[in-house]
C-alpha cells in the first residue's frame, strides 16, 4: 500500500504545483523539488529511489515524445551543430570534468569521477524552458537545444555505462568500448524503428477492417517506447537510444496523416499530461531525496576527508561554474566553425555571436537524465566492497542540477533578451503556396461530391447551397485575396478567432442553464458540450 501513498502523494504534488506556479514568480522545477522536500519532511512514507523505475517507467516516454515532437525541419537546418553539441560535447564534457573532478576529489576514483562527469554532461530542455518563461527562448535556440538534448541524453549514458563497468572491474578497454557503443547505437536505433513500423503496419491493417477506436491508439502510443526500450535492454542493445528512435519514427508515421482527427486530439490530450506528471515526478522525487542527502553530508559521510557542508556546496559550486566553463568553450569552437563554413559558402560576414554562446553555456541546465543516471551507481563492487564516494557523486549530481536551476533562473532571462540569432528563411512564400496547394485539393472534392450528391437528390438546391458556403473560404485562398496578404490574414484570424470564441462560451453557458432547469437531458447535453468543446479547442490553440 506504501507505493500507492507515494504515487498519490507525487502526483498531487505535481498538481499543486502547476496551480503555485500561476501565483509564485518562480520555476516550476524548483517549486516542484521544495513540495518534494515538504514531502520528505512530513509523515508520509517516503520512497527509496531505483534507477530501474527511472530507466524504466520515467525515461521511456519522455525520450519518446521529444523524438517525436521536436521540429524535423530544424535538426536538417542546425544539424551540424546539433551534433556538435549532442556528440562531441558530451564526450568533451566526460574527458575534461573527468579529470577535473578527481584532481577536485582525490577520494573519489577516477572512474567514478568520470561517470559522474558523464551523468552531468546531459541537458534538460524542459527545465531550460521552464526558467526561461520570463524572457522566452528564441525558437530556433530552442530548437537547438532540444535537438541537443534529444541526442545528448543516450550519449551521456552511454558514456556512464563505460565509466561504471571501468570502476567494477579496474581496467578500461578503447577497442571493446568502441564495439560496445557501436551495438548499442546501431542495434538501439535499429529496434526502435522496426518495432515502431512493425507496429503501425499491423495496426493500420486491422484498422482498415475494423475501423479506428481513438481510445486503443492513445494506449498503443503510450506502449511503444516501454516495449521498445525493454525489447533494446534485453539483447544489451540502448533501450535510450531505441526510445528517441521510436518517438522520430512515430513523427514520419504520423506524417501520412492515416490516424482521425479525434484520434490525434485525444492522443496529444494524453500524452501533455504524461509529460507533465512524469516530468514533475522527477523534480519532486528529487526534491524528496534532497534532506537525506543534506543530513548525511552534516554527519560527514558522504567524505571520507571529513568535509562539512559548507565545503561540500563550494565543490559542486566550483564543479557547476567548471561544467558551464567547458560548455562555453565548446558552443564557441562550433560556432567560430560554423561561421567559418558559411563565410567559405558566401554567406554575409557577422560578428561573432558571444551574448549566443553564452545564452547557449547557460542553457545547459540539468534534471531528470543526470538524476536518473547517478542513481544507477551500483551499491557494492564486483568484490562485494562498497562502491567508493557513491553518496558524494549524488550530493554533487544533485547540488549541480538545484545550481544549474538558480543559476538560469537568474541570469538567463537578462541574457536572452540580448541575443540575437541568425534569421531564419522567410516562410510567408512557402506558407502561401501550401495554403493554395490545400485549398485546390479542397475545393475539388467539394465541387465532386456536390456533383454526385445534387445529381441524386431530391432537393439538389440544399447541395448546391451547402457546397458555396463550404467553398468560400477555398476560393478566397485559391483567387489570392485572403494568401496575397500573409498578415492581414492572420489579423483577421484573430478577430474572427475572438468573435467565435465569444459566441461559442456564450453557447456553453446557455446550455450548462437549460441544464440546471431540467429542461434537457443529461446525454443531449453531452453531445452538444463535446461539439462546443470541439470548436473552442479548434480556435482556442490559435
Amino acid at each position: 500500500m506504501e507505493i500507492v501513498f507515494v504515487v498519490l502523494a507525487l502526483l498531487v504534488a505535481v498538481t499543486v504545483s502547476g496551480t503555485l506556479e500561476r501565483i509564485v514568480p518562480v520555476p516550476l522545477p524548483l517549486l516542484q523539488i521544495a513540495l518534494g522536500v515538504v514531502l520528505a519532511l512530513s509523515p508520509l512514507p517516503s520512497v527509496e529511489l531505483s534507477s530501474e523505475i527511472f530507466f524504466l517507467v520515467l525515461l521511456p516516454p519522455l525520450l519518446f515524445l521529444d523524438g517525436w515532437r521536436i521540429p524535423k525541419e530544424s535538426l536538417r537546418q542546425d544539424g551540424r551543430l546539433i551534433l556538435a553539441l549532442a556528440l562531441g560535447l558530451v564526450v568533451f564534457t566526460v574527458l575534461g570534468m573527468g579529470w577535473f573532478i578527481h584532481w577536485l576529489v582525490p577520494a573519489m576514483p577516477q572512474a567514478v569521477a568520470f561517470a559522474l562527469a558523464a551523468v552531468l554532461a546531459p541537458t534538460d530542455p524542459i527545465a531550460v524552458s521552464a526558467v526561461a518563461k520570463q524572457a522566452p527562448i528564441p525558437p530556433r535556440l530552442m530548437h537547438i537545444l532540444e535537438g541537443e538534448s534529444l541526442l545528448n541524453d543516450a550519449s551521456g549514458l552511454v558514456c556512464l555505462r563505460f565509466a561504471i563497468a571501468a570502476a567494477l572491474t579496474g581496467s578500461f578497454s578503447a577497442t571493446e568500448a568502441f564495439a560496445t557503443f557501436l551495438w548499442l547505437a546501431v542495434a538501439g536505433i535499429a529496434i526502435g524503428v522496426a518495432v515502431t513500423l512493425g507496429v503501425t503496419y499491423v495496426q493500420d491493417r486491422i484498422l482498415s477492417r475494423v475501423g479506428e477506436d481513438p481510445g486503443t491508439q492513445t494506449l498503443l502510443s503510450l506502449l511503444i517506447p516501454f516495449g521498445v526500450y525493454l525489447l533494446a535492454e534485453e539483447v544489451h542493445a540502448s533501450g535510450i537510444l531505441a526510445a528517441v528512435a521510436a518517438g522520430v519514427t512515430m513523427s514520419f508515421v504520423e506524417n501520412q496523416g492515416r490516424a482521425l482527427a479525434l484520434t490525434r486530439m485525444r492522443r496529444s490530450a494524453v500524452w501533455d499530461t504524461v509529460q507533465l506528471a512524469v516530468n514533475g515526478a522527477i523534480f519532486v522525487l528529487l526534491g524528496e531525496q534532497l534532506p537525506g542527502i543534506v543530513d548525511k553530508a552534516t554527519s560527514g559521510a558522504l567524505s571520507s576527508d571529513g568535509l562539512n557542508l559548507a565545503e561540500l556546496a563550494l565543490l559542486a559550486l566550483v564543479i557547476a561554474a567548471a561544467l558551464a566553463f567547458f560548455r562555453f568553450v565548446w558552443v564557441c569552437i562550433s560556432l567560430a566553425l560554423t561561421l567559418r563554413r558559411n563565410r567559405l559558402a558566401g554567406a554575409p560576414v557577422i560578428p561573432f555571436p558571444i551574448g549566443l554562446a553564452v545564452a547557449t553555456a547557460l542553457a545547459g541546465v540539468k534534471g531528470a537524465v543526470t538524476l536518473a543516471g547517478i542513481l544507477t551507481l551500483p551499491f557494492v563492487l564486483s568484490d562485494g566492497s562498497p562502491f567508493p564516494a557513491r553518496d558524494l557523486a549524488i550530493f554533487l549530481a544533485m547540488s549541480v542540477i538545484l545550481i544549474s536551476l538558480v543559476t538560469a533562473t537568474i541570469v538567463l532571462p537578462p541574457v536572452l533578451r540580448r541575443v540575437r540569432l541568425p534569421p531564419t528563411p522567410a516562410r510567408d512564400d512557402e506558407e502561401r503556396q501550401a495554403r493554395e496547394v490545400a485549398a485546390r485539393a479542397a475545393r475539388e472534392a467539394i465541387q465532386t461530391l456536390r456533383d454526385s450528391l445534387t445529381r441524386t437528390a431530391d432537393e439538389p438546391t440544399l447541395y448546391s447551397e451547402a457546397a458555396g458556403r463550404a467553398l468560400v473560404r477555398y476560393e478566397q485562398l485559391v483567387d489570392g485575396s485572403e494568401a496575397g496578404d500573409i498578415a492581414r490574414g492572420r489579423e483577421m484570424f484573430q478577430a474572427e478567432r475572438r468573435l467565435r470564441l465569444a459566441g461559442l462560451r456564450a453557447e456553453r453557458d446557455a446550455l450548462f442553464d437549460l441544464r440546471r432547469r431540467h429542461a434537457m437531458p443529461d446525454d443531449t447535453l453531452r453531445r452538444l458540450i463535446r461539439e462546443v468543446d470541439l470548436l473552442e479547442a479548434r480556435f482556442d490553440g490559435g
